[in-house]
């Protein structure tokens, strides 16, 4: 239950502090943080939280992350279930708090965003889906071969934290034009129910994406981290 709870509060700061910076700060008046500071901010929320519960939980935060790793043989498929089950919570009760906080200033409305994810007419730069398909598996494909890779025990110890904030930076910095950037169903499940309408209708595809990508990317380390020679 410590590693269920700690999935739900680190998925929780996730949600928060990235689409909370891409609701509240990213253009803010003058002194917006823009794309580079969102992307900095999802970055630094997962480097916080692995220091704060990796010990704890292994910091998923992110059902596609928990899946990968199972694919990677380094998570049991019985605890697949409760671990996304807290991260979505975790996630959806990160969204009712932005939410809250958001709809406190003047000609708020969540269904022109919210930080949510889309294609086609809801991607920030009008992506198809098909762009948008293929960048959220790429991406999240890289993204577990980054994971599966600062975490080996040949790696060095103590800054897989560091390497996989900073691979999550990368990420948003990339496809954020694209979709908004999910990598992690649980994040764009989060605020979507806040957003409704298209957010909901594509949501989808932020959960079919991620996790294939994760599973292709546990598929591509267990291939070139193997130890047989």
């Amino acid at each position: 239950m410590k590693a269920y709870g700690a999935e739900f509060f680190g998925t929780f700061w996730l949600v928060l502090g990235g689409c909370g910076s891409a609701v509240l700060a990213a253009a803010f008046p003058q002194v917006g943080i823009g794309l580079l500071g969102v992307s900095l901010a999802f970055g630094l929320t997962v480097l916080t939280m692995a220091y704060a519960i990796g010990h704890i939980s292994g910091c998923h935060l992110n059902p596609a992350v928990s899946v990968g790793l199972w694919a990677g043989g380094r998570f049991p498929a019985g605890q697949l279930v409760p671990y996304i089950i807290a991260q979505v919570a975790g996630a959806i009760a990160a969204g009712a708090v932005l939410y809250v906080i958001a709809s406190g200033a003047a000609g708020f409305d969540a269904g022109k965003g919210f930080a949510s994810n889309g294609y086609a007419e809801f991607s920030p730069g009008r992506y198809s889906m098909v762009a948008a398909l293929v960048c959220e598996v790429v991406m999240t494909a890289f993204f577990l071969v980054i994971i599966l890779g600062a975490t080996d025990k040949r790696a060095p110890a103590g800054f897989a934290p560091i390497a996989i904030g900073l691979g999550l930076t990368l990420i948003h910095l990339i496809s954020i034009p694209v979709t908004n950037t999910s990598v992690n169903p649980a994040r764009s499940t989060g605020v979507a129910v806040f957003a409704g309408g298209l957010a909901v209708q594509q949501l989808w595809l932020f959960w079919v994406a991620p996790i294939v990508g994760a599973v292709l990317g546990a598929g591509v380390y267990r291939f070139i981290g193997s130890e047989d020679r």
